[in-house]
This record gives C-alpha cells, sequence and structure tokens, in this order.
C-alpha cells in the first residue's frame, strides 16, 4: 500500500513538472534581467541569489531593487513588498478548496512557491491537485527563478561598467512593461495607477514623507480611494435597480 502512494505521488510530481517547464521557460528572461539589475543595483551575486530564493515574487523583487537605489529603509522595503504581495492570501485561500488532504507542513511549503503562473495552472487542472503535483510545479518554476537570477548576475558581471550603470533605467521600463498589459485589461488598475502617482508626487515634492514612505501611503491611499468609490457605484447600481415583480 505504501509503495502504491509513493510511486503515485512520484507520477504526480513528474506531471507536475512537466506542467511547470512553461513556467520555468517564462521566468528564464525575467529572472535573467533581474540578476543583471541587481549587479546594476550593487547587490553581490549571493545576496542577489539569495533574495530570489528568499523572496521568489518577481514585481515585489524588481521593486526592492529600485527602492534601494533610492535608498528607502528596510521596514519601508519589506512592507512595500507585503502590500504588493498581498494578494498571495487570497490564491493561497482559494487553492486549499482545490488540493487534497495533507499535512500543514507540507502545504505550508508549497504555500511558499505559489506566483501568479503556478497558482494558475495548479487552478485550472481539472479535478483535485495532489501535493506531488503542486510540488513540481513549484519546484520547477522556483529552480528557474533562482538559477537564471544567478546567472543574470554573473551575466551583468562581464558587462563595462558604464553599461551597467545605465541599466538601471531598465527598471523604470519594466514597471512600465508590468503596469500597460493590466491598464488595457481594466480601467481600474489605470485609476489606480493615476491616484497613487498623484499622491507620490504631491508627498515627494512637498517633502512631507521620505521617498520610502512616500510610495508606502500612496498606495494605501489609492487602494483605499478607489475601491471605496467602486463599492459606492455598486451599492448605487443595485439600489437604482426597478423591484422584480
Amino acid at each position: 500500500m505504501t509503495e502504491m502512494i509513493m510511486e503515485r505521488q512520484s507520477s504526480d510530481f513528474k506531471r507536475g513538472v512537466q506542467a511547470g517547464i512553461s513556467i520555468a521557460i517564462g521566468y528564464f528572461p525575467i529572472a535573467l534581467t533581474f540578476g543583471l539589475l541587481a549587479k546594476t543595483t550593487g547587490l553581490s551575486i549571493i545576496e542577489t541569489v539569495m533574495m530570489s530564493m528568499i523572496v521568489f515574487a518577481g514585481a515585489s523583487q524588481y521593486i526592492s531593487l529600485t527602492l534601494l537605489t533610492l535608498g528607502t529603509g528596510t521596514f519601508e522595503i519589506i512592507l512595500t513588498t507585503f502590500i504588493v504581495n498581498i494578494r498571495h492570501f487570497l490564491m493561497s485561500a482559494s487553492l486549499n478548496e482545490k488540493v487534497e488532504e495533507d499535512r500543514p507542513l507540507f502545504k505550508a511549503l508549497y504555500a511558499f512557491g505559489i506566483t501568479d503562473e503556478t497558482f494558475s495552472v495548479a487552478a485550472t487542472k481539472e479535478g483535485t491537485v495532489s501535493t506531488g503535483y503542486i510540488f513540481g510545479v513549484c519546484s520547477v518554476s522556483y529552480a528557474s527563478w533562482v538559477v537564471n537570477s544567478g546567472i543574470g548576475h554573473l551575466v551583468g558581471a562581464s558587462l563595462p561598467e558604464t553599461l551597467q550603470e545605465s541599466m538601471t533605467v531598465a527598471l523604470y521600463a519594466m514597471f512600465v512593461g508590468l503596469l500597460v498589459p493590466s491598464m488595457k485589461k481594466s480601467t481600474k488598475a489605470i485609476y489606480l495607477a493615476g491616484v497613487a502617482a498623484v499622491f507620490n508626487t504631491i508627498f515627494t515634492f512637498a517633502e512631507l514623507l521620505s521617498t520610502g514612505w512616500a510610495i508606502v501611503l500612496a498606495t494605501i491611499l489609492s487602494a483605499l480611494i478607489i475601491e471605496a468609490v467602486e463599492s459606492f457605484k455598486t451599492r448605487k447600481a443595485k439600489g437604482g435597480k426597478p423591484l422584480e415583480d
């Protein structure tokens, strides 16, 4: 009986790895770019790889590089990345309804590997998601991100110093690349970005807050305001509907 369980888990793990290969390939250029930018920001290869190993969140890691470049404090960086990654609570809670029952320790381990991409693969799989399968998906994705971050740093180290310094501009280009697709899909994202930009500009130029706290507060305020407006519009729309017979 035990052998059958082990064999099934091994088979599920292999299927998970196969399903995660496409994610690993997609992570290759993004992780490579992160490693390159981390080098130009001033991080050592150990710091770069450790960040990818411990954080394992693309957008948050890019934001961290920007905040480090601006000289932002540690607490502000942690709080900002927490806000950016707060959606992971919802993804993990949603996936918990689909995965098979297992030890909390195992769930905690593969929950660390949940990203937008691994969540999509697991959530769209038909039927119950086994522990072996989700470990397979997360493992190959995680390995690709960490290894290619290190490779990117090594590539960056071989570039001329002048080119390394100019590469910091690519951080802003990367954020534009992340933001534009979301803005195309949802007008809400446009409003969020616009309101956050206004608040951040006010806080920064008025010198009311440090750069790090300006970003954090602008993000929170914009999210609260846009959500409040959306809730008001929804309630108003429901209240304005005629009563059905």
